[in-house]
């Protein structure tokens, strides 16, 4: 069978396109293989190709220390991939077979809604960490890699976060030869942060959580503390540090006090530059209310003889108890304004309060105790324990 001469070039030119059709197919093929064996380890859950992609060290290069991780630690990824998934949307091979790209859609859980959980347990711990140590700089408590890492894996673990859709980029190289190819996914910060659905960005982010938030951690945390917390966090040692019996339970009525009574109001904010102004109202405990009922009720006992005859020590004693009897029958609050100043420092906002601020806030005029020490008879040679009256109104 003869052809015209006219139709050999198309022929030619029909077999040519055929070839390179089917050569860039089977590229396609190959890359698109690589992208599915690696992201599918991924969606199964695979540690090592996790720990391949994303560093530990990535997400929180601040952390105080690099100890090695427990495998609690080593499974927060496989968490975080629990509901991971992918999308090839398009290939494209270069001419010289040396690089490939593609594009692809990737459904994550919502990293932003988890790194505004993670910031608000951690701020909560790093204050919980100040007030166990004296210190109020947070940033001396930001704990270890481990300790962040223990954050997100409760999180995970007590959590339900939606999730998210995000397009994604990534590049693969031909590290093989001509005849024998072999594609590999270069693994880049940006790829890094896209399979984490840009976590890494977010915690990195230092508005984060805003001013208003921030407060409302701190003055949330603050409900929690127990005596000794908030007696070192407030720098209320004069008041609520003391080895003396009574006054510890006085200490310890003011907090539960505290604990029954304190909420708060964030009324309005201002931000200029890195430094913020927020307004709020506080609601506590009436002092000025217990400081009345105890007035009165020391003024009619020291009005009565039975004050003559205990002598100094117990009239001490009792004025103890009256107080303490006052704190424990309030039921009076009081609202009043109150300003907080916040700092950023270029990692999140903080708060600019050496305690004692916020502890005259919640306690008022019952920051420092209003019964003075008196000396006992034994302690005191001038004062004659089986005396009268005569000096009674000195120690009034």
């Amino acid at each position: 069978m003869k052809i015209a001469k006219g139709l050999i070039p198309l022929l030619v030119l029909i077999f040519a396109v055929s070839m390179i059709i089917g050569c860039s197919h089977s590229d396609k093929s190959d890359v698109e293989g690589v992208i599915t064996n690696e992201l599918d380890l991924l969606k199964n859950l695979d540690s090592d190709t996790a720990q391949k992609y994303i560093s530990y060290q990535e997400l929180f290069p601040d952390a105080t220390e690099k100890t090695e991780l427990s495998k609690e630690v080593e499974d927060v990824f496989s968490l975080f991939f629990e509901d991971f998934d992918y999308k090839i949307q398009r290939i494209k091979v270069a001419k010289d077979k040396k690089e490939a790209s593609a594009n692809l859609k990737l459904t994550t859980i919502d990293a932003q809604a988890l790194a505004k959980d993670y910031a608000v347990s951690h701020l909560e711990n790093a204050i919980l960490l100040a007030a166990a140590s004296s210190s109020q700089n947070t940033e001396e408590n930001s704990g270890s890699l481990e300790d962040r890492y223990l954050i997100l894996s409760e999180l995970l673990k007590n959590n339900q976060y939606k999730t998210v859709e995000t397009s994604c980029s990534l590049t693969l190289s031909n590290q093989g030869t001509e005849k024998e190819e072999e594609w590999e996914i270069r693994r880049t910060h940006e790829l890094e942060n896209s399979l984490v659905g840009g976590l890494i960005t977010y915690l990195s982010d230092s508005d984060l959580l805003t001013p208003e938030e921030t407060l409302t951690v701190y003055l949330n945390t603050l409900k929690t503390m127990d005596l000794d917390q908030m007696s070192n966090y407030l720098g209320l040692e004069s008041l609520l540090n003391t080895s003396d019996d009574a006054k510890a339970s006085i200490a310890s009525a003011l907090v539960e006090q505290m604990h029954k009574n304190f909420d708060f109001k964030i009324t309005s904010s201002q931000i200029k530059s890195y430094q913020a102004a927020v307004e709020a109202e506080i609601t506590t405990f009436d002092s000025n209310a217990i400081l009345t009922a105890y007035q009165k009720e020391l003024e009619e006992y020291l009005a009565s003889p039975q004050a003559v005859i205990d002598g100094s020590q117990k009239r001490y004693n009792h004025s103890l108890e009256l107080l303490l009897k006052s704190i424990e029958n309030n039921t009076k609050t009081l609202t009043h304004p109150a300003s907080f100043s916040l700092t950023n420092d270029g990692a999140s906002w903080k708060l600019q309060d050496d305690g004692q601020v916020i502890g005259a806030g919640i306690f008022g005029t019952l920051s420092s105790t209003p019964v003075e020490e008196e000396l006992s008879p034994e302690e005191n040679p001038e004062e004659n324990p089986d005396s009268s009256g005569e000096n009674i109104s000195e120690e009034n």
